[in-house]
């Protein structure tokens, strides 16, 4: 019969068999955690504000005062 070496730690070879099921099982869940975090966070890390946006494309030229104004306080 095939024991694979748990027989020979005495009557609690099954504790180290389950405590290595459960080490396995945890890291698994570890790796798909890290993963799932890693990806959400390159997608919306850095959400950025509608009034963010704005001041940005104002500072880029793209809109001028008057225009930035306007949508400024379209937005409050």
């Amino acid at each position: 019969m095939m024991n694979f070496g748990y027989a020979s730690l005495g009557g609690f070879g099954w504790i180290f068999m389950i405590l290595w099921w459960v080490i396995v099982v945890i890291g698994v869940v570890a790796l798909i955690r890290w993963l799932v975090n890693q990806t959400s966070s390159k997608s919306g890390g850095d959400a950025k504000t509608p009034l963010q946006i704005l001041q940005e494309r104002y500072a880029k030229g793209e809109i001028d005062k008057k225009e930035f104004e306007e949508r400024k306080q379209a937005l409050s």
